[in-house]
């Protein structure tokens, strides 16, 4: 397997960024949610390399970018430096494909910080209250208690966690590369940190402006999502002007391992509009 690297570097706030650029043509911006990171869009990016030039990056506090003790990694900072990379980049209406919390970071951005895009595909994005696993809401009572686990025992946390993300079952060796950023003293403190940082607000603070996005909008929603349910999608898909909707099949929460090519022929047809 070619490793996943992430060779550039934006400080933000004094923290390290990890970023890549590759491919050639318009825009577009991949952004993932949590508790994954880039590496969601190994499967993907590929295959848009071929018409688009594709950024791809790791939130703060996440994958390859930094992470420290007392370091904000909330949705309130992460839309910030989503405009602020967009800025640095130097992009003018980028198209932009945005998973979980990557859904959130991608509709503050907009609504918030003016960031304008020539579309938007969310896959099932937190962008509706309520949002938060079972294991989330049960983690933010007792974040304390979690984070002083022994290494062993979260590892197997995590990785239960993961799998319950993907409908399909997955293998050891496809489960390690989401499984090794939290891994480790500083990895695990920055898995209950972010964990402990989520705060509905975030989505609440934007939620009643969803009626005034300005870009064409696709939602991708895998049918057997364990997370979030399909219908917190379909009614998003209401609340949003001239929204596309599409259930997808045989998918849990994290589509880009159960149907990768749903996701690319769907991002084709949107992007050649």
């Amino acid at each position: 397997m070619h490793p996943w690297l992430l060779d550039q570097r934006y400080l933000f706030q004094g923290q390290s960024v990890r970023f890549r650029v590759s491919g050639s043509g318009r825009p577009l911006v991949l952004i993932h949610g949590t508790p994954f990171s880039s590496w969601v869009w190994h499967r993907i990016a590929p295959w848009l390399e071929s018409i688009r030039t594709v950024y791809v990056y790791d939130l703060l506090g996440y994958g390859q970018s930094e992470q420290r003790s007392g370091q904000d990694v909330s949705l309130g900072v992460q839309n910030e430096l989503f405009a602020q990379l967009i800025a640095h980049w130097q992009l003018d209406h980028p198209d932009v494909i945005a998973h979980d919390f990557g859904g959130a970071t991608a509709l503050r951005a907009h609504l918030i910080n003016g960031c304008e895009y020539r579309s938007l595909t969310l896959i099932d994005p937190v962008a509706v209250a309520p949002w938060g696993s079972p294991f989330v809401r049960h983690v933010r009572q007792h974040v304390d208690a979690f984070a002083g686990m022994p290494p062993y025992i979260h590892e197997a946390a995590v990785k239960a966690y993961v799998r319950g993300a993907v409908a399909r079952a997955l293998p050891e060796d496809e489960l390690q590369p989401y499984v090794t950023p939290w891994l480790g003293e500083t990895g695990q403190a920055a898995f209950y940190r972010q964990i402990a940082q989520m705060d509905q607000r975030y989505t609440d603070e934007v939620e009643p402006h969803y009626g005034a996005i300005r870009c064409p909008v696709q939602i991708l929603w895998g049918e057997d999502d364990q997370w979030i349910p399909l219908e917190r999608g379909r009614h998003l898909a209401s609340v949003i002007p001239s929204a596309r909707f599409q259930p997808v099949p045989n998918a849990g929460h994290l589509m880009q391992e159960d149907a990768p090519e749903a996701i690319v022929a769907a991002a084709l047809a949107f992007l050649h509009q």
